[in-house]
């Protein structure tokens, strides 16, 4: 009797593995037959397609739009002769385009549907569906009325993508009553300075002006545009974005934490047109400020930073990776690139050696909730505070890392080498003196690829601390070939059975 209890306890067939049933959770819904074609504007699409005479189209969907995908492509390949691919799995966040995967496909065009950061592009033209979601305008519009009694208020109105759709509507709504509203415009052209938005949402690369997503003067001295984040707007006055109030259509989600940490004077409302329900928005942006102030004095005191490769689409991630590491080299920290697709805290916590990541990734993306991670994760702006003297933290905040280079908007220049050259600080986190720039004795030394470095013209020698030092000490350095080390061996018989009960081991 024992030895049948043993069997029915320890072992298994495995047939209550295979006959388990699970639960399959729907992350969206099939659009219907009659509103595919208005939802997911399929007669702008084919006139993308023709009027550009593309061959072979990439066709990039959301987990929750994959619903629809078999659809739209068995409408569009009856209207249009292009060879049509669908990009189901992004490499990283589905609002970016994917220009990578598409280019494994040899596609000549992409056509990006539902939520967008609008991040520019560089290598492929792009087309942004973003889907129109249904709103009660006229409940929208009675909420803007609560929220703003004081019909002398100004107000910003800014929505996500999906709702861009009916902001004219709106407009018409409340304009006669509000005579300093100020609505944006959604813009797919990059080339804010001098071209209006288009209508197709075009992304090429002459398209793309670099650094052109600031302020720009208009040539009447009292109107001030906007751009910001693939958004347009005219300040008719000459009040500053600060003075103004944020009224924002759209539920809860990153591109809403974008705005807030950016235009953080402003005051926030927000309208769900899911919930049909306004409110004043109560999140604490100072706290949340002091939060990336904290990751700022982190950043300052690390020695090793991993630079985190979140974006191979957004144009001019490639600059800001160089500009990183020449900031990071002159602040005498390392630098150690990574490119490991999306985040997670298993990924990163096999480099112990690391006491600091920076992420760079679309403004939507670049604020990762590191809290759960072995060591924090920053923005390039938090790193560009830590490392250069010259900037200084005054609560203004940048997510876009293309406004902080040689051109932007928000670019610091480096202090020169005269400049405060032996200050040092004190850490507000370890209590501990900190060097502000790279050592002379390591200037001297940067050539050198050994981890000794000499200090003085004494005998007196001190490792540095580099992640080569500390993978050297380690008793276990991951998988290695061992090219010629190991013995051949001829193959041999491998066990039957599952692992808890092979059947060379019997049941006894």
């Amino acid at each position: 009797s024992w030895s049948i209890m043993t069997t029915t306890m320890f072992s298994d067939d495995g047939s209550k593995a295979i006959e388990r049933s699970t639960d399959v959770f729907q992350t969206g819904s099939r659009t219907t037959a009659s509103e595919i074609n208005e939802v997911h504007e399929i007669a702008r699409t084919c006139n993308f397609i023709k009027k550009h005479a593309f061959k072979r189209v990439a066709l990039q969907f959301p987990d929750e739009l994959l619903f629809d995908a078999s659809a739209i492509i068995s409408i569009l390949e009856r209207n249009t002769s292009a060879k049509l691919f669908v990009l189901g799995d992004t490499s990283y966040g589905s609002c970016c385009v994917d220009e990578v995967a598409a280019e494994h496909l040899d596609a000549d065009s992409i056509i990006h549907y539902g939520r967008a950061c609008l991040s520019p592009t560089r290598r492929l033209p792009v087309m942004y569906v973003f889907g129109q979601k249904s709103i009660d305008l006229h409940q929208c519009a009675a909420s803007f009325r609560v929220l703003y009694p004081d019909k002398f208020t100004h107000v910003i109105i800014l929505c996500d993508v999906i709702y861009s759709h009916a902001l004219e509507d709106l407009q018409q709504l409340l304009q006669p009553e509000y005579e300093n509203l100020v609505v944006s415009a959604v813009c797919c052209s990059r080339n804010e300075a001098t071209e209006t938005c288009r209508v197709d949402g075009l992304h090429n690369e002459s398209d793309v002006d670099v650094q052109k997503s600031c302020n720009h003067a208009s040539d009447e001295p009292s109107l001030q545009v906007i751009n910001k984040f693939g958004r347009r707007f005219t300040l008719h006055d000459a009040r500053s974005v600060d003075d103004y109030n944020m009224f924002y259509i759209g539920q809860e989600s990153l591109t809403l934490t974008n705005f807030m940490m950016t235009w953080n004077r402003c005051s926030f409302c927000t309208f769900d047109p899911v919930k049909g329900v306004g409110r004043q928005e109560a999140v604490n942006i100072n706290k949340a400020l002091m939060k990336r102030y904290y990751m700022i004095e982190r950043a300052k005191d690390a020695q090793v930073v991993g630079i985190l490769v979140g974006t191979l689409g957004v144009a001019d991630y490639l600059s800001t990776i160089d500009h990183l590491k020449w900031i990071i080299k002159q602040s005498g920290k390392k630098s150690y690139t990574f490119v490991m697709g999306k985040l997670n805290v298993a990924k990163l916590a096999n480099f112990l050696e690391v006491d600091i990541y920076v992420l760079i990734a679309c403004p939507e993306n670049s604020l990762l909730d590191s809290s759960e991670f072995y060591r924090p994760v920053i923005t390039p702006y938090e790193m560009e505070v830590a490392c250069n003297q010259a900037r200084k933290w005054t609560g203004e905040y940048v997510t876009d890392f293309r406004e902080l280079l040689p051109g932007g908007c928000c670019h610091v220049q480096l202090p020169d080498e005269n400049f405060k050259s032996d200050e040092t600080d004190v850490s507000l986190i370890t209590g501990c003196l900190r060097a502000t720039q790279l050592q002379k004795s390591e200037e001297q030394n940067k050539a050198s690829n050994t981890a000794l470095i000499p200090r003085n013209d004494a005998l007196t020698i001190t490792q540095s601390h580099s992640a080569a030092s500390f993978l050297a000490t380690r008793s276990w350095r991951g998988l290695e070939q061992n090219l010629g080390e190991t013995p051949v061996s001829k193959a041999v018989q491998g066990r039957k059975g599952i692992a808890i009960a092979y059947e060379e081991e019997g049941t006894g």
